[in-house]
Parts: structure tokens; sequence; C-alpha cells
């Protein structure tokens, strides 16, 4: 009798010895015919849990300077650290036609000949990225357009002094956003796709 109670007691407090959850009779915590218990989890998101906000995408590009200079890996951290996501990517050799049509509202400008002439001297890196509130944000992230003015903590303000010299360029509403990526990118090259970050960046 007593070998009977200790081996019942041992069936008891194995399982929760070992780190295993014993079903009760008002969970269905076996699924029929595995045995295997299945144990609601409280630390990941729902799978059909999604942002029910409008997703806006901004174009940003790296400018020839900061191409040259090595500092693409450390832009595009960035963007991804801070819960963005990148929806097209590729290295350009910019040309005249392509940046008159880029900057149409300075081609008039005096100094517009020497902003080609710095736009073309190598290739940038063209981006779409998507997210929340992403061009309002992505412009903060980039700093002012004169990295003197830029604090600390911003791209420009890290990474560059003049104005001339400055790395890269963010669209400044959704529309020209939509614009700047329809001129840069081919339909086929900003691709639609679910990061599997999501569900830990929106609630």
């Amino acid at each position: 009798m007593m070998a009977k109670t200790l081996l019942c007691g041992l069936v008891t407090l194995l399982p929760a010895a070992l780190g295993f959850v014993m079903p009760t009779a008002s969970s269905s915590a076996f699924a029929r015919g595995s045995g295997v218990a299945h144990v609601s989890a409280t630390t990941a998101p729902s799978a059909v849990s999604r942002p029910t906000m409008a997703m806006e995408r901004s174009y940003i590009m790296i400018k020839p300077d900061g191409v040259q200079r090595g500092l693409v890996g450390k832009i595009i951290t960035r963007f991804e650290e801070r819960g963005y996501k990148l929806a097209g990517l590729k290295l350009k050799q910019a040309d005249e036609a392509l940046l008159k049509k880029h900057y149409k509202d300075l081609v008039d400008k005096p100094f517009f000949p020497k902003l080609l002439a710095y736009m073309i001297s190598g290739p940038v890196v063209c981006m779409a990225w998507e997210g929340k509130d992403v061009v309002a944000m992505g412009r903060k992230m980039l700093g002012e357009t004169n990295p003197l003015a830029s604090a600390p903590g911003t791209i420009r303000g890290d990474f560059c002094l003049e104005v001339w010299r400055n790395i890269c360029h963010g669209s400044d509403s959704v529309e020209n956003a939509d614009k700047e990526i329809a001129l840069w990118f081919g339909e086929a090259e900003v691709v639609d796709h679910e990061s599997a970050m999501q569900d830990w960046i929106y609630e």
C-alpha cells in the first residue's frame, strides 16, 4: 500500500519537476491524440494582430559622399533599428535627366549646377522605407539640411559637417515620397512583404 502511494506521488510530482504542464479537466491542453500539452503563451503577440494605421512609404537616398564614406550600412541600421521596413533598395548612378526630374523645383536656382555635379559624382543608394509616420520621422532621423544645425544623434548631426556633403535625402511629404519612389524605382523593384518583426513593433 505504501509503495502504491509513493508511486502515485511520483507520478504527480515528476512531470512538474521536469517542467511539464499537466492538463486539467477544464482545459483543452492536450492536442487530440498527440499526448502533447499546449500551454497558452503570454510572451508572443497574437498571430492575427496587425497594425490598423495606414503604412506610409518614404524615399530615402544616400548621396555619393555617403556611399564613398562607407556609411550605407550605418544609415540602413538606423532605420531598421527604429522599426521601419525596407521595401526597396538599389545602387544607381544618377544622370542629369533623372536629377532634373528629381530636383525640378531647383533647376532654375543659381546653385543647381553645383548640386548636379555633386549628385553625379558617384553612385547613390536608393531606398524605399515603410512604416508609421515614416516620412516625418525619416526627416527627423536625417536631421537638418545644414549638418551643423543638426542635433547629435541624427544622421547628419553624427556623420557630416557641410551642406554640400550632407550624405542623404529624405522625402518631405507622403505625396512627394510616392512620386520619388516611382521616379527612382521600377514597379517590380518595390516589394510588398510582411516583416516577421511587425507584431513586435506595432500593437
